[in-house]
């Protein structure tokens, strides 16, 4: 008899080594050279913290006690919570709109695309782009308040949008709900689409309305999918790094300044504080894992839960009657 499950070995050996070169490897070196004394552009040499007289939690300790940690810790909650509400509320909007089984929208395939183009492009292009149209003193925004003003006879200054604090956040939660929201749509609707229409044509009969179809039955049978996005979402929102990178930098009082950023500063942006960067980024994994951990534990099948308990319970109570 001919095996052929030694072939599937085979084709995810190119895949082991990759993640094991690139992933696996470098997350291990990472949580090690938090407790190292790592530092300096070139430096090979690295001794644990404990063998050069200093506490094995100095780099956690710098890191959480760090001025810019903690602004950067404050701009991107700030940033991640203020730019999901307004995506996730345009998504649903957009994705019941497109699956109401009375409403005949034509060219919904062209829509959708249309949606979805943002995300396509590359968040460094698009920060270019919103970087010319916030520009001054030229830019699209300041000639169209400036033409717009003139017609009811004000006399306007150009405004400066990057040089203050929260101006520069606006655009840079404008420009990550221009970006997201189309895909967020397409999966939103992607879960409606998997939900029976049978479903929908029973609430139908009974009388539901639109509204309490989509609370009522819409939102509970997508539940897998809404936990998907929120996860995403959470991780998206603390890893945002390119759009406020090139948009603004760590200009104006650092103001878009993010947890990534702040370990891209602190590696290669002249401190080459590579174990304080590494110590940044395991506290930046947990903040990311917590969340989601408590996603996951919050939106669980709790009758499913219940019935494994009461299994592991029954288990348990037939392992000791035997020991008995």
């Amino acid at each position: 008899m001919v095996r052929y499950s030694k072939y599937g070995y085979l084709f995810s050996i190119p895949f082991v080594l990759a993640f094991i070169l690139f992933a696996l490897y470098p997350t291990f070196n990472t949580l090690i050279l938090g407790f190292t004394d790592l530092k300096g552009a070139g430096t090979t040499e690295w001794h644990f913290l404990t063998e050069v007289g200093k506490p094995w939690y100095q780099n956690y300790l710098e890191v959480f006690t760090s001025a810019s940690f903690k602004k950067a810790f404050i701009n991107t909650c700030v940033l991640w919570l203020i730019s999901a509400v307004p995506e996730y509320t345009l998504a649903m909007l957009f994705a019941a709109w497109y699956t109401d089984r009375k409403l005949k929208i034509r060219a919904k395939g062209i829509f959708k695309i249309l949606y979805y183009m943002p995300n396509i492009i590359a968040g460094v292009t698009m920060a270019m782009l919103f970087a010319s149209l916030f520009g001054y003193p030229k830019g699209v925004v300041n000639d169209i308040s400036n033409l717009f003003a003139g017609l009811f006879g004000i006399e306007r200054e150009n405004y400066d949008f990057f040089s203050h604090e929260w101006s520069v956040k606006l655009i840079i939660i404008l420009v990550n709900i221009y970006m997201y929201y189309g895909s967020t749509m397409i999966l939103i609707i992607a879960g409606i689409m998997g939900i029976g229409t049978e479903v929908f044509e029973a609430a139908e009969i009974d009388g539901c309305n639109r509204l309490q179809i989509f609370f009522k039955i819409t939102l509970p049978c997508m539940r897998e999918v809404l936990t998907y996005l929120i996860v995403v979402s959470i991780l998206g929102g603390l890893n945002l790094f390119d759009v406020p990178a090139m948009l603004i930098g760590t200009h104006c009082n650092n103001a878009g300044l993010t947890m990534l950023m702040y370990v891209r500063n602190q590696a290669f942006a002249g401190s080459y504080l590579y174990n304080r960067a590494s110590a940044a980024s395991v506290i930046l994994t947990g903040l990311c894992l917590i969340p989601a951990v408590i996603v996951f534990y919050l939106r669980r099948d709790k009758d499913e839960a219940l019935i494994k308990k009461l299994k592991r319970k029954q288990r348990w109570e037939e392992i000791r009657m035997k020991s008995k």
